[in-house]
C-alpha cells in the first residue's frame, strides 16, 4: 500500500474557493513546478444531478526544482470555462476536494485526489453543461509559511460536464391479452441546475426496447420522439411476456438514461 501526504481534505467551496482561486498577486512568479499525465474522472464526462455531491477523480505527476521537496508544494487542480485560468476565477469553477502526494523520487511525486461538486452551489446555470478546461493552481513555499512563488498552470486538456437525465416507463394494460394493443408511455427529464429540479427533456428521441421473459437481452422495437414536455407515448402488439423500457444515449450536454423494465404478463 502506498503512503502519502494529504494536502487538502476539505472541499473548496463558497467564499473560501473564491478567495483561494482568484488571480495570483503581482509578485507571482514561475514556480518551476511541472505537471504531466493529467487525468480527470478517468477520461470520462462528469454527469451531475441536482443534489448529489460528486467527487470526480484526478491524478497527475508533479516535478519540482532542486532544493525542494513535495512538502514545499501545494498543487490544486481545478476546472474553469468562459474565462481565463489567471483571471476571473471568482466567476465560478470546480475546485479541489482533496489531493494526496506520493513521493516517487526526490524531485517527483504522483498525485491522486478528487474534485468536489455540489450542484446546489457549484453549478448555477444550465450553460455550465459544457466543455471545461483543466488547470492546476501551484504554490511553492520557502521555509515555514513563507510563499516563494505561485502560478496557474494550464493546457491539460478538457472534460465535459453534463446534466444527469432520467427515464420512466409504464406499459398498460397489465395483464394484456395476446396480440392486443399495449400502450407504452414514459417521461424523459434532466437536471435543471437553475431550478434545482428535474424538468422535461422535450423533443428528445428515445428507443422503446423489449426483453422477453427468461432472456437477458433487450431489443429495440421502435424510436419515438418525446413531446415538448418530455412525455413519450406509443402502441405495440403484445405477443409474449416480458419487460418494456425507454432508453436514450448521452449528448454533448446531457447524460444518457434508461428506465427500469416494466414487466407485462401476456395472457
Amino acid at each position: 500500500m502506498r503512503t502519502g501526504r494529504s494536502a487538502l481534505t476539505a472541499a473548496l467551496t463558497g467564499a473560501f474557493a473564491l478567495v483561494a482561486f482568484t488571480a495570483p498577486p503581482a509578485q507571482a512568479a514561475d514556480t518551476g513546478v511541472k505537471v504531466t499525465n493529467m487525468v480527470v474522472n478517468k477520461g470520462k464526462p462528469i454527469v451531475v444531478g441536482i443534489s448529489e455531491e460528486k467527487y470526480p477523480s484526478v491524478s497527475f505527476r508533479m516535478t519540482w526544482p532542486a532544493g525542494h521537496s513535495s512538502r514545499d508544494i501545494t498543487a490544486f487542480p481545478y476546472l474553469y470555462h468562459d474565462t481565463t485560468a489567471a483571471k476571473g476565477l471568482d466567476k465560478g469553477g470546480i475546485y479541489t476536494g482533496s489531493v494526496t502526494y506520493y513521493d516517487a523520487t526526490p524531485r517527483a511525486a504522483d498525485v491522486d485526489g478528487d474534485l468536489y461538486i455540489d450542484p446546489r452551489w457549484t453549478l448555477d446555470s444550465n450553460n455550465d453543461a459544457t466543455t471545461w478546461k483543466i488547470a492546476v493552481w501551484v504554490r511553492l513555499w520557502a521555509t515555514g509559511t513563507k510563499l516563494k512563488a505561485e502560478e496557474n498552470l494550464t493546457g491539460f486538456g478538457t472534460v465535459q460536464v453534463k446534466r444527469a437525465a432520467r427515464a420512466t416507463v409504464n406499459a398498460s394494460p397489465e395483464p394484456v391479452a395476446k396480440n392486443k394493443t399495449l400502450t407504452v408511455t414514459g417521461k424523459l427529464t434532466r437536471a435543471d441546475w437553475a431550478k434545482h429540479a428535474y424538468t422535461g427533456y422535450g423533443s428528445k428521441l428515445a428507443k422503446l426496447q423489449f426483453r422477453k421473459a427468461g432472456t437477458s437481452t433487450y431489443t429495440t422495437v421502435k424510436t419515438v420522439r418525446a413531446n415538448s414536455t418530455g412525455a413519450l407515448k406509443t402502441t405495440v402488439k403484445a405477443t409474449t411476456d416480458g419487460y418494456w423500457r425507454w432508453t436514450f444515449g448521452e449528448t454533448s450536454t446531457t447524460g444518457g438514461a434508461t428506465a427500469a423494465g416494466d414487466y407485462v404478463d401476456v395472457k
